[in-house]
């Protein structure tokens, strides 16, 4: 009994001792945590936040980081298709596209936004003098903005939240509960905001951080996004609204917001940008004007990566031209279509239709090499897309897909491929080119055309090891000359329109003032949009914006828009006959990997709204077909 009480004492100091142990160690400061008050205190953390922060901006299809792959949605529903690794070959057998596709409804960030913006005053005071933070407060609304730009242009009107939202544990959330704002009072509220903070927000001659013609950009494009959904909205069979307004901005606002957007491109165009015109060789030019980061008047603000810092990324290694890649396990997944090449016209003004065949259609027309059919193309397509025999990094691009051999008994050609690259013909001659095209193989281009935009030219950059740090561009003078453009032709200030039209086309190699007042049209500007800013995350959205998509993507295989197609390269094997044989002819053909047409239905004009969103708010009314 004794042994025992000794026993039970000894458990009790032991326990009493650990318990101490445990308070001591409950109530030290955690070491791993910083607390606002110590962020706010360190003007390192406080740049590292902001950093985050931009880093968190959403996009569609921007390069992202090491892991990112947003850029694959380009094979999606942009001008191109897929051609890489067979795990994503889906993405060229979409049926229909989700209700869900395009979905965005971040009040984590918001909330974080918000956060940031209340704490510059209440802990910044100490460490960050007034006009320190009145410029954090600028940029920390700028993003809240562009974040709300990017949630509108998906889901329509969302609820305006613009200070914390704090529970008080009371058992009763509800008053926590939001509606949705109107889509008109989103639009209103980014443009507010925007006009409220650019004399305040500072950076002058940043490209990585908003400033006051970065506010004016993000404007200039919003309002159009704003007028055109209000003018075409209304002409939608059938139109997609809202009875309060949360979808669907009222027609009688269009010229509005048309206005403000005209007015603040001009705002962008009268400041210290202009377009980039350094190289004359003009298709290099328009290369340069996206990937170039010396010297290059034309950026206003970008997502920039540093390979010397280790910030860096996968694009160029994963759409790299198969001929002339680096390291044997690169890529070429991304691959531009037929469809766009002929989008972009000819100098003379006229359409940009391929000749392949004579005006009877009884032959092929004979080119000399694989280039002579692009000559005389808008300088931008060379810029956007590598065609049969282009050069890139000094390298010729060579692509053949085999040989039409002419049979004389039946007096029409044989078409010869084959299962492998880079092989020779029976003649010693090229059968198939180091980049194909190629039916089947997997990363090779499917369509005859590979990506230049956003590749990088640098030795290494489409290895695994070296990598690109190309940065991605969020707004340059080139989009901000388009939406001026494209406002005040809505608006019916053609001399205007004329002005900020053929600036962008001369860029391109087109004659000063190629376009009239009796050749100008929406559609010509709507062209030049697709041309100019190809891959650049713009054709699904202004698809959406002047209600076209349904109407370009309507799910026919026999629409011509709805289907990928390919150009195929073929060297003439005709002895005898010099004036075809050793020559090319190309073939036009739906690309022999796309699948289903491509089907935008009405109720892809807004996403939908989580339903578990719906269920914990029964506040927010849902969007048509959700």
């Amino acid at each position: 009994m004794k042994n025992i009480s000794k026993y039970l004492a000894l458990c009790l100091v032991l326990t009493l001792s650990i318990a101490s142990c445990k308070k001591d160690y409950l109530e030290r400061e955690p070491t791993t945590i910083v607390t606002d008050e110590q962020l706010w205190k360190d003007p390192k953390l406080i740049v590292g936040l902001l950093a985050n922060y931009y880093n968190r901006l959403p996009t569609d299809m921007g390069l992202n980081d090491q892991g990112g792959s947003q850029w694959r949605n380009m094979a999606d529903y942009d001008d191109g298709m897929w051609s890489g690794s067979s795990n994503d070959e889906w993405r060229n057998n979409i049926v229909s596209y989700d209700r869900a596709r395009w979905r965005l409804y971040d009040y984590g960030f918001v909330r974080d936004l918000n956060l940031a913006i209340e704490n510059v005053d209440k802990f910044g005071a100490a460490t960050l003098n007034e006009a320190q933070r009145t410029q954090l407060k600028a940029e920390f609304r700028f993003i809240r903005a562009y974040l709300y730009f990017e949630m509108v242009k998906r889901m329509g009107g969302v609820p305006l939240i613009t200070t914390q939202l704090l529970y008080d544990f009371s058992g009763d959330p509800t008053y926590l509960q939001q509606p949705r704002a109107k889509e008109a009072e989103v639009y209103d509220f980014i443009a507010a905001e925007l006009d409220a903070i650019k004399n305040d927000i500072g950076n002058g001659g940043s490209t990585g951080r908003a400033n006051r013609y970065t506010c004016m950009a993000l404007k200039s494009r919003a309002m159009l996004y704003a007028g055109t959904i209000a003018k075409y909205n209304a002409l939608l069979t059938p139109n997609v609204v809202t009875p309060g307004g949360e979808v669907g901005i009222p027609a009688a606002r269009a010229a509005e917001y048309l206005q403000k957007s005209l007015d603040a491109s001009k705002e962008v165009i009268a400041g210290p940008y202009s377009l980039y015109k350094n190289n004359p060789n003009l298709g290099e030019n328009f290369y340069e004007a996206i990937v170039k980061k010396t010297n290059n008047p034309e950026v206003i603000f970008v997502r920039d990566f540093l390979s010397s810092k280790a910030k860096k990324h996968f694009f160029t290694y994963e759409n790299i031209a198969r001929g002339i890649r680096e390291d044997n396990l690169s890529s070429s997944s991304i691959v531009p279509s037929l469809n766009l090449v002929e989008n972009y016209e000819y100098l003379d003004g006229s359409p940009g239709v391929l000749r392949t065949r004579n005006a009877a259609n009884t032959d092929y027309i004979y080119y000399n090499n694989t280039t002579e059919i692009f000559a005389n193309k808008d300088a931008r397509l060379y810029g956007t897309v590598i065609y049969p025999g282009a050069p890139f990094r000094g390298l010729t691009v060579d692509m053949q897909a085999g040989v039409m051999r002419w049979d004389a008994n039946s007096g029409t050609y044989q078409t010869i491929e084959g299962p492998d690259l880079g092989t020779n013909y029976s003649d010693g001659k090229p059968l198939i080119a180091a980049s194909g095209p190629h039916r089947s193989i997997q990363e090779v281009s499917n369509t005859g055309f590979y990506l230049r935009k956003y590749v990088d030219a640098n030795g290494g950059a489409s290895t695994r090891g070296i990598q690109s740090d190309v940065w991605w561009v969020w707004f340059r003078l080139g989009e901000i000359y388009l939406n001026a453009a494209e406002a005040a032709f809505e608006l019916g200030f053609t001399g205007d329109a004329l002005t900020y039209a053929n600036a962008i086309r001369e860029r391109a190699g087109f004659p000063a003032n190629s376009l009239t007042p009796a050749t100008l049209t929406i559609e010509k500007i709507r062209n030049d949009r697709r041309n100019e800013l190809a891959f650049e995350d713009h054709r699904v959205w202004d698809l959406k914006r002047w209600r076209q998509a349904d109407k370009v993507w309507n799910g026919n295989a026999n629409n011509p828009e709805d289907v990928v197609y390919a150009l195929y390269p073929y060297r003439v094997v005709r002895p005898g006959d010099p004036a075809r044989d050793g020559k090319y002819v190309f073939v036009k053909m739906r690309a022999p990997k796309f699948g289903a047409p491509r089907f935008f239905q009405i109720f892809n004009y807004y996403s939908s709204i989580d339903q578990g969103v719906i269920n914990s708010n029964p506040k927010i009314v849902p969007n048509p077909f959700n």
